[in-house]
């Protein structure tokens, strides 16, 4: 990613997540087919909240590795591992030739807003397993960054004195998680290059394909769906494909906004199918 920004190029990458059953892992293959052929810089795939789907991870991102030409990143967490099986599962990807991994503490079982639990012997910090994983040598770093502040954060400021922290820990990157409004992003990353770090930071891009679903996510997660996204979506009610367009078209907007404001590159988070993706490339005349 770095040597990438430095060349002046921008970053496109996609992220998908473990799928529950045959019908799900064989549209997860079909959006990893369809997006290929526009080269992303990375493709990540999630773990599950409280540590869930690693076994999943792991394979999906090892197939990643060995079938496609895409590079793929894998997420760890610290949830409910010591420090001895996170070790493990960064030898378990080095094996399979995966070299990037995205460091996070990760949200326990009940979400983002509930207390932290301890696992004895394990890790409570994202910042702790970015230094293991940087340590080993064998790794290019990402971790996660908030817009609008981590739930837990006490402030904008000290969510960004936590991303910095990351950054001087061993981070190469960051992505952002989902947000709508392009100075949130703007906003955090002046907060964190007034700290004197530069690491490139991608914004995090979730297109709203339905109203409902994304008002539950933004609240679990702390982001804000603006009142004037919810006007512009709810104008549409009861016409699916109609929303469905607006939310695409609000989403091109936002991508535009973001990339003129100086953002490296966009990440976009897929829910394992393609389109919606591909019909914002469209909109923004990015082709493969």
């Amino acid at each position: 990613m770095a040597e990438l920004i430095g060349e002046g190029r921008r970053s496109f990458s996609f992220e998908f997540f473990p799928p529950r059953d045959e019908a799900g892992e064989a549209q997860l293959w079909q959006a990893i087919s369809e997006l290929e052929p526009y080269e992303p810089t990375f493709v990540s795939v999630t773990y599950g909240a409280g540590g869930s789907n690693r076994d999943s991870t792991i394979r999906i991102t090892s197939r990643i590795a060995r079938e496609t030409s895409m590079t793929p990143m894998a997420h760890l967490t610290c949830v409910g591992h010591t420090r001895e099986e996170l070790d493990q599962i960064l030898h378990s990807y080095v094996d399979a030739g995966v070299h990037h991994v995205m460091a996070l503490r990760g949200d326990p079982q009940e979400g983002p807003r509930a207390a932290w639990t301890s696992t004895p012997g394990g890790l409570d910090y994202a910042t702790e397993l970015v230094e293991m994983a940087h340590t080993r040598g064998d790794f290019r770093i990402g971790v996660a960054a908030f817009p609008e502040g981590h739930p837990s954060a006490e402030s904008l400021d000290h969510d960004a004195d936590v991303l910095v922290a990351k950054a001087q820990a061993g981070a190469e990157f960051a992505v952002t998680q989902m947000f709508f409004r392009a100075s949130d992003y703007v906003g955090l990353v002046e907060r964190v290059r007034a700290r004197g770090v530069d690491m490139p930071i991608l914004p995090g891009i979730m297109p709203i394909l339905n109203l409902n679903a994304i008002r539950r996510q933004g609240e679990l997660i702390g982001t804000d769906v603006p009142a004037e996204v919810v006007a512009r979506i709810s104008v549409h009610d009861g016409d699916p494909v109609a929303m469905r367009a607006e939310g695409i078209a609000i989403a091109a907007e936002l991508c535009e906004e973001l990339l003129e404001a100086g953002a490296p590159g966009l990440h976009f988070y897929t829910l394992n199918r393609s389109k919606a993706t591909r019909e914002i490339f469209q909109a923004l005349k990015i082709t493969v």
